[in-house]
């Protein structure tokens, strides 16, 4: 029994080995010109040549994703070498992550009760927030977005690749037939060549009827990766208006800090240690100046036509073209323009002039 399977197998390869070599000779003949080849039909070649358009932009649209979801080439290096070895990416911190964790640990050792400290803390709390937010859109795009583009590369398109090789292959096999019934002379030989060419092109049709299925159906892989290009920009409009979100939330809370955040740069005990931040307020009903303000340097520099320098206590948004946009702790020039509010000065910084409220401002020597 033995015997038999060997000398089956024997033949097998004997007959494998036959059609490989007539495949190579045809192949050979037609790059020459000296065999004549059958050419796929117009609707054939056009499916052919969208798949391979297919296949050339799947994968770079999934190669710029996955550069945009993670920058670092050394980081996608590894997780690729995790994901080849089928083991889970360790978890790590993404950048906004960790900045947020200096900030929030700076503002502890600044202390919380500062209001430096407490900006670095709040600020620390949103870069966490926009980190979260990251890896939510990361973790949605690769799952909606880049694991079907994937598995139509690795799937779908290896699919159609073999097919369309047994194809070419159908198709060297019917032209190989059809040369060997032109070369035919002896009747038993030209009668043997026409069976053989028509289980060639039977053959061929076969194939070429398989490969034409799968190829149409590229039509729904375009509509299956519409619906994937849609989930992305979802996911995209979603991480990006909760990083938009989570800044507003910060500019409204850097804005109104608790009245008793106590000024770093006074020293211990000083009478202005703590100090109330007033918001941006009209004219009419702001505050009036602190004691430390109704000094005779401020006496002196509404009686004059001179200028001062003087350091902006809290940031201050400008609630018309006539006034200065401020920032806490810069130095500005300040002066007195006649008729003007008592609680305001006319500021200058740079080219940029304005009035400014006294409230915000601490005269320097």
């Amino acid at each position: 029994m033995s015997g038999l399977n060997m000398e089956f197998n024997v033949r097998r390869l004997a007959a494998d080995a036959g059609t490989f070599l007539s495949r190579a000779v045809q192949f050979t003949e037609e790059k020459f010109g000296q065999a004549e080849k059958t050419e796929l039909d117009a609707h054939l070649e056009t499916l052919l040549s969208r798949a391979e358009s297919t296949k050339h932009w799947t994968e770079k649209i999934m190669k710029q994703t996955e550069v945009l979801l993670q920058p670092n080439p050394n980081v996608r290096m590894e997780e690729f070498l995790y994901e080849m070895l089928d083991k889970k990416v360790p978890m790590r911190a993404n950048n906004h992550e960790l900045l947020g964790e200096s900030m929030i640990d700076s503002g502890h050792e600044f202390g919380p009760g500062t209001a430096y400290g407490s900006a670095l803390i709040k600020c620390g709390e949103t870069e966490k927030l926009l980190g979260s937010a990251e890896k939510e859109f990361i973790q949605s795009s690769a799952i909606n977005f880049l694991t079907p583009f994937r598995n139509y590369i690795e799937g779908d398109f290896k699919t159609i690749s073999k097919e369309r090789k047994l194809l070419q292959n159908k198709r060297l096999d019917l032209d190989a037939a059809k040369n060997k019934l032109k070369k035919a002379r002896v009747a038993d030989a030209r009668s043997a060549a026409e069976t053989e060419l028509r289980i060639a092109q039977s053959e061929f049709d076969r194939q070429a009827e398989i490969t034409r299925l799968l190829l149409e159906g590229i039509s729904s892989t375009h509509a299956h990766h519409l619906r994937c290009l849609n989930d992305f920009v979802d996911a995209q409009a979603a991480y990006y208006a909760h990083c938009y979100q989570y800044m507003i939330d910060l500019k409204k809370q850097l804005g109104s800090f608790p009245s008793t955040f106590s000024n770093n740069n006074q020293p211990a005990g000083s009478s202005s240690a703590s100090i109330s931040v007033p918001t941006a307020q009209p004219a009419a009903s702001l505050p009036a100046p602190p004691p430390s303000q109704t000094s005779p340097a401020l006496n002196e520099l509404r009686s004059t036509s001179g200028t001062r320098k003087a350091r902006v206590l809290y940031d201050y948004d400008a609630a018309s073209s006539s006034e200065l946009s401020l920032l806490a702790d810069e130095v500005i020039t300040v002066s007195s323009v006649p008729g003007m509010d008592s609680d305001w000065l006319m500021g200058q910084r740079g080219n940029q002039k304005g009035k400014v409220p006294i409230t915000y401002l601490e005269l320097l020597n």
